[in-house]
């Protein structure tokens, strides 16, 4: 493809949104060389656009390349190492045959001039026995009877010129006889050393390189692997929301700016009064999502996969997205960068039951989904954790009693388990959040109500217990405050998403969250509509100190 068509490419690709991030695009080529300048938004990632340049046009191509070789007399597909080993072989064999050739020719001409130094050192008697003879084949007889010599040797004899009796030349044959006994030796040693066989052979590569290299005109760069849709896609922290009806959705982290407690918030989803939000959490557009049904199996899908929309959006219907079966529901959502081996999963359930299973036993997800988790009838997945298996655990409840214990109390199982008792639950009661976090981070256990009441309480007042007994009070429950709907654990220095039912946003500093003791109702954090409630929280970590849009997001 020319350049002209090239650029014409570009301008394309741009007018149909597939290329995004170009602002101006210039064709600057003259008479010195090629050059087409291409201008970047303010807010493109230039190695994310020069990818989809490399993806989208013919600015690099690939091609694949069939190593079929000849081996044995048969054809075969080889990898270069196997191929090279077979070439040094090749090589190794034609050396060695042309050694032994060139070595039967030595010993026959060296074979041809002992016989003509034994005529010359019996010059006369050879004459005499010549010029006694009636004919050649006598003559011949006669010098293999009397001087030992055998036919070669004797005909070589008659056949050599006078001239050659000269001591001159006698001299020359002479030292012709020694030097074809000295080669002799030489390709016997090659014969006998595979070194000397390596030797001939990197010999003959440099000569050869000598007589035919010239100057590289290509330039040879560092492999690069094939471009990946990740490769593609700008990595950034983006709020994913999901509603009870399974509408997915993802906006930038940015859209949501900071406000302080006790707003209004924002309008973050189109939400309808039997499709509330149900799901919120941060994570990165290079995140793989992991989806837990209320059957127990988990589907994986990659953020970047899940449609972008505006906080005002409804999002897309998830089964169009995963094959989730009509019966099934989204129970939970996690975002896992890797599936390192030395991480776990820590599933909770409503009913009080915590499960720890390896991370990497859920690393390759079958596109129909896998058993995640067995759940007992009645009961349902509330939400997943990722853990290092060392962490305390601290799990809240919908009528405001909390329990902290130690992720060890809970041993490793497989997928398919149901797994243990984390808290004895009274009457009507059920577990609402779950957080983990590492033994020596104290911090905050930040509790929200549905009626928009929050506090921070210290997780030093919550005594370390073992897993399966009944609590103690998280939050003063009461009809003003509602019952507890989210926790999080918190340091201080995150920001805060909260949404309504009603598909209001509001994010703030979880600083501003004033702190309590154990057994109060907190304040008010969002200043709620009639009728609607708080649905769900998010934390977002602090990535740079004062850039209030620059938050990375993890779902705790």
């Amino acid at each position: 493809m020319n350049k002209a068509r090239l650029v014409e490419r570009i301008a394309e690709l741009v007018q149909s949104k597939e290329l995004d991030g170009v602002a101006d695009l210039r064709d600057e080529s003259d008479r010195d060389g090629v050059r087409v300048v291409i201008e970047l938004k303010r807010d493109a990632v230039p190695q994310v656009v020069l990818n989809q340049l490399f993806k989208l046009t013919p600015m690099q191509s690939s091609f694949g390349i069939t190593f079929l070789a000849i081996v044995d007399g048969q054809p075969r597909v080889l990898p270069l190492k196997a191929i090279l080993e077979h070439f040094l072989e090749h090589r190794k064999e034609v050396v060695s045959r042309r050694t032994r050739f060139d070595l039967a020719r030595a010993e026959e001409r060296a074979h041809v001039l002992a016989g003509l130094v034994i005529a010359l050192d019996h010059l006369d008697a050879v004459i005499a026995t010549i010029r006694r003879s009636s004919d050649p084949p006598t003559a011949k007889a006669a010098l293999v009877k009397n001087f030992g010599l055998s036919e070669i040797q004797a005909q070589a004899i008659l056949d050599m010129r006078l001239q050659r009796l000269t001591a001159l030349e006698r001299d020359k044959i002479v030292a012709e006889h020694r030097e074809v006994l000295a080669l002799i030796e030489r390709l016997r040693a090659i014969l006998a050393s595979e070194q000397l066989v390596l030797d001939i052979i990197v010999q003959e590569l440099e000569a050869v390189k000598q007589q035919h290299a010239d100057a590289r005109r290509t330039e040879i760069l560092p492999e690069e692997s094939e471009l990946t849709m990740e490769d593609l896609v700008v990595e950034e922290d983006v709020v994913v929301t999901v509603t009870r009806a399974g509408y997915i959705k993802r906006a930038p982290v940015s859209t949501y700016r900071a406000q302080r407690r006790g707003g209004k918030g924002r309008r973050g989803a189109a939400a309808r009064d039997e499709d509330p939000v149900e799901h919120l959490f941060v994570a990165s557009t290079h995140d793989v999502l992991l989806v837990f049904t209320s059957v127990g199996k988990v589907y994986a899908l990659k953020v970047y996969d899940v449609p972008e929309a505006s906080p005002q959006a409804r999002g897309k219907a998830i089964v169009n997205l995963l094959p989730i079966a009509q019966e099934e529901r989204v129970a939970a959502l996690i975002s896992v960068k890797d599936f390192a081996a030395e991480r776990y999963l820590l599933f909770a359930t409503r009913g009080g039951k915590v499960k720890k299973t390896p991370l990497s036993a859920y690393a390759n997800p079958r596109s129909t989904g896998i058993i995640a988790v067995a759940l007992e009838e009645g009961d349902d997945l509330l939400g997943v954790r990722v853990t290092d298996g060392n962490s305390h655990v601290f799990l809240g409840t919908h009528r405001g009693m909390g329990i902290r214990f130690h992720e060890r109390d809970v041993r490793p199982m497989g997928r398919g388990a149901a797994g243990v008792r984390a808290i004895t639950l009274r009457a009507e009661d059920y577990v609402v959040a779950m957080a983990a976090f590492s033994a020596e981070d104290r911090g905050d256990i930040l509790v929200v109500a549905e009626r928009g009441f929050g506090k921070r309480t210290s997780v030093a007042e919550f005594r370390l217990q073992h897993r399966g007994g009944g609590g103690i009070k998280l939050m003063q429950v009461t009809a003003r405050t509602g019952n507890v709907v989210g926790m999080r654990h918190v340091a201080g220095d995150e920001d805060l998403l909260l949404v309504t039912a009603n598909g209001m946003l509001i994010r703030t500093r979880a600083a501003e969250v004033r702190q309590f003791g154990r057994a109060t109702q907190g304040v008010k954090l969002i200043d709620l509509e009639e009728g609607d409630r708080v649905a769900g929280i998010a934390r977002l970590a602090e990535r740079d100190e004062g850039e209030e849009d620059s938050e990375s997001g993890t779902l705790f």
